[in-house]
């Protein structure tokens, strides 16, 4: 995650889909995102864990994967229950690629800021290649330096809050904040407002100006010139997916005006029927995955205004028989 770029985000938005949910309640910005943040990533692990999905097809999974010996004796130092204690997961940052992407982890719930002081201060000593101790006036930070890539910074900043940044100084600015007021700009805000608060995650991006030199590679080659033309006129995305007995997205994608919006929802519409072609043929040989192509054939797109969406359900019987734990 900490090396989330504009591609993976476009990517991660541009394959998920959504239906109508429960009564919405309107987002709020966490008051320690960073100023200049030009999207947010928010997982509310908590009601992920307690929805009904991942209680019958995965939560025995993650039981025991955490009551491995390893796992075990680290979480037993941590003072730390993955499962009970960490309740939501907020990731804000800005940029444009690797090169300069700058991102704040802010992992709310309920910790022991002791245990973890002295868990990451024995790293230090045991891993000193890696983790290093920094003072920043009266805060303590640890750093650490993967064997590639660059450095991650974080800290306890108190009971509640873990943080944890690709940049130092936003860390230091994170806690130095009063609380009060988040203080991101008006257009991140304005999208953020629009989110629901229930969803299990959900995804805004500001993205005016910032696809203007999108290049794509690898074995598809480069971006058509017709897509690249028209992704360079989008302003915004965003993403929300509500996990519950079954899984729906929502994807929204505001382009500068209703022509550029038209323009990419006949591409959406295009592709779109060539994946309902496709996906039969693909789990031919899979009965199991019958139910997964039939969700992709309820995947709809719709242009109102100078937006796109894209929206679909994957019922959570579909999920069972593709897991082969179907009733």
């Amino acid at each position: 995650m900490m090396r989330l770029s504009r591609y993976a985000l476009g990517a991660a938005i541009a394959v998920v889909v959504l239906a109508a949910g429960p009564a919405a309640r309107a987002a709020e910005p966490d008051k320690l995102l960073p100023a200049n943040a030009e999207f947010v990533l928010t997982l509310n692990v908590k009601q992920i864990i307690d929805s009904d999905i991942i209680k019958q097809y995965a939560l025995e999974q993650l039981k025991q994967a955490l009551q491995g010996a390893d796992a075990q004796k680290m979480l037993t130092q941590l003072g730390l229950d993955p499962l009970k204690d960490v309740s939501k997961v907020v990731i804000g940052g800005s940029g444009t690629d690797q090169s300069d992407m700058k991102m704040l982890m802010i992992i709310h719930g309920k910790f022991d800021p002791d245990k973890l002081f002295k868990a990451a201060e024995a790293m230090t000593k045991k891993k000193a290649d890696n983790f290093t101790m920094l003072k920043d006036g009266k805060d303590t930070l640890f750093k650490f330096q993967p064997d590639t890539g660059n450095p991650v910074y974080a800290t306890v900043k108190d009971e509640q809050t873990i943080l944890a940044g690709t940049d130092r100084k936003l860390v230091t600015a994170a806690l130095a904040s009063d609380g009060k007021k988040a203080p991101v700009g008006k257009e991140l805000g304005s999208l953020i407002a629009k989110m629901d608060e229930k969803s299990s995650l959900w995804i805004v991006a500001v993205v005016k100006d910032k696809l203007a030199n999108l290049k794509g590679g690898g074995k598809r080659g480069p971006i058509p010139a017709e897509l690249k033309e028209t992704l360079e006129k989008m302003d915004s995305m965003t993403l929300v997916v509500r996990i519950t007995k079954d899984v729906v997205f929502d994807v929204a994608l505001g382009m500068k005006d209703a022509n550029s919006a038209e323009e990419l929802g006949k591409m959406i519409d295009e592709q779109l029927t060539q994946l309902r072609g496709i996906v039969p043929f693909l789990t031919a040989s899979k009965p199991e995955l019958k139910g997964i192509a039939d969700a992709a054939k309820s995947i709809k797109s719709a242009v109102k205004d100078k937006a796109v969406t894209i929206t679909g359900k994957l019922p959570g019987a579909a999920i069972g028989q593709a897991l082969g734990k179907s009733d």
